[in-house]
């Protein structure tokens, strides 16, 4: 698998870029689709996973990796595996997978942050593989859940072995911040 962040890496925090084309994005906190026009200049704050935030007269916008060609740069490709993959690459599939997955406002993915709870893999007599997501959120209230949720789910469902994906959103135990890995206090400033 390609890394997605190096396709991601050339944009620095700050740089701003006129839009390419007309294109959805989704507004953060609120998680609600709107469209930004051609020629609007935006800035990047953050390139993560393979999604941009952007700032856009004063409201953070996401732009997801199947728009990137708005902001110049090429569609991400959906990231996949072979059909003769073993379980323990489909496991691996999917935490690598929503380990590209962020919350538009920090710079942490979803995994190292401490959000995702458990993941299980289940086989149906159908020959079907089923993923279920237990995830949390950084707070109860945060309009971005249902989006980061979908990322996940679309990211997951990239491999042929894998016939649907569903995340449950919980918030019992609460999420703190004792739940990050290391890495992500590191990266946070948080030690």
């Amino acid at each position: 698998m390609s890394n997605q962040n190096e396709h991601l890496g050339g944009l620095a925090r700050g740089q701003l870029l006129p839009l390419q084309r007309t294109v959805e994005v989704i507004s953060v906190p609120f998680g609600k689709t709107i469209s930004l026009p051609e020629d609007a200049e935006v800035s990047v704050m953050q390139a993560k996973g393979s999604s941009v935030s952007v700032a856009h007269e004063g409201r953070l916008y996401l732009v997801e990796g199947r728009n990137l060609d708005a902001l110049g740069l090429a569609a991400l490709p959906v990231q996949t595996l072979p059909e003769d993959a073993s379980e323990e690459e489909i496991e691996q599939f999917v935490w690598d997978q929503l380990r590209t997955c962020f919350d538009p406002e920090i710079p942490v993915n979803i995994v190292d942050l401490g959000l995702v709870y458990g993941c299980r893999i289940e086989h149906l007599i159908s020959g079907e593989r089923i993923v279920t997501i237990r995830m949390t959120l950084t707070a109860p209230g945060c309009g971005m859940g249902e989006v980061i949720a979908a990322d996940a789910r679309s990211k997951v469902l990239g491999a042929p072995q894998i016939s649907k994906v569903h995340t449950e959103i919980v918030f019992n135990p609460p999420w703190s911040r004792e739940m990050m890995s290391d890495e992500a206090k590191l990266e946070l400033g948080m030690f």
